[in-house]
């Protein structure tokens, strides 16, 4: 029995830990050299692979780093929630401004800055990018939008999909365009503007 398993390993444990080790490289990579630079040759030098391993699971070096950077997003943000303390302002700038560290960190920037780029110009990577991770951190804050409306904080009428676009929508023009620092102060007056826009009407036309 013995003699068994050692001639035949576990194939699926040798591959996960092939892929995690791909995924990490692309990611350290991609803050190194810069996605301009990054190819599946270097990636599976640094992950330890021949890179027809790397070209059987993945199409492009974009596919790779959009797995490996929807792992980190997914279990470091969305699982954990949006906070509701019943005050939308100080939730809102709370998670703003750990958004804005965040995209302000290089080993985040890094690899975000470069699949937004790269969808640009990708239509099929354009979609996945939009489903994978535009949507999902879209949804949390729309989530925490709609409490709000049964709270009585926010226009029981607006359209709660196009209210987070107006939120987000100049942090991410600043953040692509750089056109300015992602500091508190900005995020902070920023919530402050949005809601005054969104707050209830109160009857008046």
């Amino acid at each position: 029995m013995s003699s068994t398993t050692a001639k035949h390993p576990d194939v699926s444990r040798r591959s996960e830990r092939s892929r995690k080790a791909i995924l990490q490289a692309s990611m350290e990579l991609v803050g190194e050299v810069g996605y301009p630079k990054l190819t599946i040759e270097a990636i599976a030098a640094r992950a330890g692979v021949g890179k027809q391993t790397i070209y059987r699971w993945w199409p492009s070096k974009a596919a790779v780093l959009l797995d490996a950077f929807t792992e980190v997003v997914h279990d470091q943000d969305y699982d954990s929630g949006f906070p509701d303390t019943g005050d939308i302002e100080a939730d809102l700038k709370t998670v703003l401004r750990a958004t804005a560290d965040e995209f302000s960190d290089t080993a985040f920037e890094a690899p975000y800055r470069a699949l937004a780029v790269a969808a640009a110009t990708d239509p099929k990577l354009a979609d996945q990018f939009v489903t994978r991770l535009r949507e999902p951190g879209l949804k949390v804050y729309t989530e925490r939008l709609r409490s709000g409306q049964e709270a009585g904080q926010i226009d029981p009428e607006l359209d709660l999909d196009l209210a987070v676009e107006l939120l987000l929508g100049p942090f991410q023009q600043r953040w692509l365009s750089r056109s300015g620092p992602l500091t508190h102060e900005f995020t902070d007056r920023l919530v402050e503007l949005v809601l005054r826009a969104l707050a209830p009407r109160d009857g008046k036309p």
